[in-house]
């Protein structure tokens, strides 16, 4: 049966690839982003753009837009990485992270709860890197620090959604080849869209809330 899935930050990377997943299965796509992309744009989806996740008017274009459309499937997939060290250290630049990685998913799911129902799903992308008991490298301060505040909105948003019927994914996408990890990486985008797309189709209220890997593989808080 098809759904109808809204995702953010879907003109490029595994926003897109997840959009065109969706797309070749039949399912309704709905993709929000800052500003389209001519690969966006093949893909024949719905496109809302003019959407920033950072502010709270940022996200008026997607409701507007919706209306009262009935969501099955919202996947939180914009985000930003920069890097800070002890030595170079950009307190800005960490809350900058923070506005679009931690709070701008919990920005976009509130502003649609009323189009999630009994249900409906809820995807957020985060990264290992927010995983406090895997972090042996130090460093990339801003990007570790927001998604770990993401996994705990995350776990937060499973629990108090639970009696609704929504269930909440916490997914890692693995090391993709992207312009955020410069090109390097083990997996392609269309890799990781694949995993992560099943991800959301196997989710449900009894695996709600957990912390996963695009290849199914439960990572540590």
């Amino acid at each position: 049966m098809s759904q109808t899935i809204v995702i953010t930050g879907a003109n490029r990377g595994i926003g897109l690839a997840m959009a065109r997943c969706w797309a070749q299965r039949g399912d309704r796509v709905i993709a929000a982003c800052r500003q389209p992309s001519q690969a966006l744009a093949d893909l024949g989806v719905e496109i809302v753009d003019g959407v920033d996740v950072s502010r709270r008017d940022g996200v008026t274009n997607l409701e507007a837009a919706l209306g009262n459309t009935p969501v099955d499937v919202l996947y939180n997939n914009a985000g930003i990485m920069l890097s800070e060290t002890l030595d170079h250290m950009d307190l800005e630049q960490i809350e900058e992270q923070f506005q679009i990685n931690t709070l701008g998913p919990l920005r976009v799911t509130l502003a649609l709860l009323d189009n999630l129902k009994s249900g409906s799903k809820v995807g957020l992308m985060t990264s290992r890197m927010g995983s406090i008991a895997d972090n042996g490298s130090g460093g990339k301060y801003g990007y570790r620090i927001s998604k770990a505040g993401l996994n705990a909105a995350g776990k937060s948003l499973a629990i108090d959604l639970y009696d609704r019927g929504i269930a909440v994914a916490i997914l890692h996408p693995g090391w993709v080849k992207t312009d955020m990890t410069g090109n390097s990486g083990h997996l392609t985008t269309d890799e990781a869209a694949a995993g992560l797309v099943q991800r959301m189709d196997e989710l449900t209220l009894e695996n709600s809330g957990t912390f996963w890997h695009s290849d199914g593989s439960v990572l540590p808080w």
